[in-house]
């Protein structure tokens, strides 16, 4: 779930890039966390993800960021120092593609703010820096909130690093969490109610004439966000198209498609697009399960999932592993895609 940040711990930051400090450093619970996570995915044990991405940031009340303890930081870059974790994309037909057998991309959100969307190159190589390892993608926010505009300044932004810009189209006119939006719902956007703005978006994607990813409804399955179908007709049936299929999430489904088929209407083949949900996602119910949300392989190049430890102290904690087998055996089954973990993190237990 994304919500405002604090600032970050700059004495815990110091200590964690001291260069000098060869003391023997006894993992905490966080920095155990993490190397569990890295390991598990190194193993092969969930042979479809093929990209992990941290979520490199301080929620209210959280301490996510890698440098949050000196522990946290040590235990990440140890464990992403593995050869299996690669900065080096693969692209095809302008579209990512998996890396090679037993290879998982390594990149993150390095903390472009509250808003997610305040990039800079400074942070990119800042968080570079800090882990001791290179970012396949950088990963930023895309907010509605006055209008849809193509982000160029931040894509231009991050390809001057090298990395590749992933997108986040969030439908959202505010920050309000666990309400509709006023503005985007997915009706109007199946309508064709901001057609011209996204038929715009389009053609300034294309224009980069560079690979980018992207996605629409992150944490789909969640309610904290307004395009989960609990805001877009929710378990109905009746009011909008299959009356065998539940409105909410079979409209989110074909916004989602609408959206993509501007895209190919505009010449805009170079965008690999992410299909992106929660673990555990909520309303617990049956008509919020992930394949009713699904666009169809044909429109979806990855899958993607957000995977979190505990977000606070008094969260009952969950091992990685235990939390990744709540979605992964329902990716699987969904398509033969690949997954990426797009977010994850933990905050400090000790």
């Amino acid at each position: 779930m994304i919500k405002k940040t604090l600032s970050p711990f700059l004495f815990l930051l110091l200590l964690s890039c001291s260069s000098s400090n060869t003391t023997e450093i006894e993992p905490n619970k966080k920095a155990r966390w993490i190397t569990e996570a890295f390991n598990t995915i190194a193993a092969g044990d969930y042979p479809q993800v093929k990209a992990v991405s941290w979520w490199h940031e301080n929620f209210t009340g959280t301490y996510l960021r890698v440098d949050s303890s000196p522990q946290s930081i040590e235990a990440y870059r140890d464990a992403i120092a593995s050869p299996v974790f690669i900065s080096e994309t693969m692209i095809e037909n302008e579209k990512l593609i998996a890396p090679s057998e037993n290879k998982v991309y390594h990149a993150a959100y390095p903390d472009f703010g509250g808003t997610e969307d305040i990039v800079t190159d400074e942070r990119i190589y800042y968080f570079e820096d800090l882990v001791q390892k290179e970012l396949a993608w950088a990963y930023f926010s895309n907010n509605w909130i006055d209008e849809i505009v193509f982000p160029t300044q931040a894509v231009n932004t991050i390809l001057s690093t090298g990395k590749i810009p992933f997108i986040r189209l969030m439908a959202r006119s505010n920050f309000n969490e666990d309400q509709a939006d006023p503005v985007y719902s997915m009706q109007r956007i199946i309508d064709g109610n901001f057609d011209s703005e996204l038929t715009q978006w389009a053609i300034d994607a294309a224009n980069t004439n560079t690979s980018l990813l992207a996605e629409f409804g992150t944490e789909v399955n969640g309610s904290w966000f307004p395009w989960n179908g609990v805001y877009n007709g929710g378990a109905t049936t009746t009011n909008y198209g299959d009356p065998n299929l539940p409105d909410g999430p079979e409209r989110f489904r074909d916004a989602y498609r609408h959206i993509i088929d501007i895209c190919r209407n505009n010449g805009t083949t170079n965008i690999t697009w992410f299909f992106h949900v929660d673990a555990e996602g909520q309303p617990d119910e049956d008509w919020n399960k992930i394949a009713n949300y699904y666009p169809g392989d044909n429109y979806i190049d990855w899958l993607g999932a957000s995977v979190y430890g505990n977000h606070f102290q008094d969260d009952d904690y969950i091992e990685f592993n235990d939390k990744l087998d709540l979605i992964y055996p329902n990716l699987v089954n969904l398509t033969q895609k690949p997954i990426a973990i797009l977010e994850f993190a933990i905050t400090e237990l000790e």
